[in-house]
């Protein structure tokens, strides 16, 4: 949350589910969602078991060495997170030396890593918070929205942001070849249009409470 998640009735919604029925209907398709791993997706792209990611895929050029990507649809701050009592790590080049937890593969730990940090693997932002405050790892790299959404959830947790800096751009990748070029075309056209006619300020507001 606020990105992918299952609300009280265990529906799949979130601002990436939105954004996938907008292309969905715009290419004229029923979209058909497939739930796995965060490192698992963009392998399944690679794999044409997926036509397209929507799932806060940010853009790096190690990356557009191996997808074609779409424009951005969003665009993102990163924070870092450390417990209450921790006074040692303030900035990111604090994190030399130190450890982290992020999904695998994700641009976080790619970060975290080329900053000197040993990073441990896990799947969900939970369980990134839970080893945090068990003082299992020092800090975490993540996505804001999603940090103050969980800080929403759980007022009380032992943790704080300690810096918030640029995030990636977030695009839909699909796979590198001449057979997506009219696919992440015809993405671009909605997505531009969604800019345009504010369906995409709407859903930024919505789930992230600003622009």
């Amino acid at each position: 949350s606020p990105w992918t998640y299952h609300d009280n009735n265990g529906v799949l919604t979130g601002f990436d589910i939105e954004i996938g029925k907008l292309i969905a209907e715009g290419l004229g398709v029923q979209p058909d969602y497939e739930e796995v791993p965060w490192e698992s997706i963009l392998a399944g792209v690679d794999q044409n078991r997926f036509d397209l990611a929507c799932n806060g895929v940010g853009y790096t050029e190690e990356r557009a060495g191996k997808f074609n990507f779409s424009d951005p649809y969003v665009y993102t701050e990163a924070v870092l997170v450390v417990r209450k009592d921790n006074n040692d790590i303030n900035t990111m080049e604090d994190l030399k030396g130190k450890t982290t937890s992020n999904s695998p593969n994700s641009t976080y730990a790619m970060r975290a890593e080329e900053l000197g940090a040993t990073v441990q693997y896990v799947d969900t932002l939970g369980e990134t918070m839970m080893m945090l405050e068990q003082g299992r790892v020092d800090a975490t790299i993540n996505a804001k929205g999603s940090v103050d959404d969980y800080l929403r959830e759980h007022p009380n947790a032992n943790i704080k942001i300690v810096q918030t800096v640029a995030g990636e751009p977030v695009c839909i990748p699909v796979r590198r070849g001449a057979e997506t070029e009219t696919l992440i075309a015809a993405v671009n056209e909605i997505l531009a249009k969604a800019r345009e006619d504010g369906t995409l300020k709407d859903l930024s507001e919505k789930y992230f409470g600003q622009d």
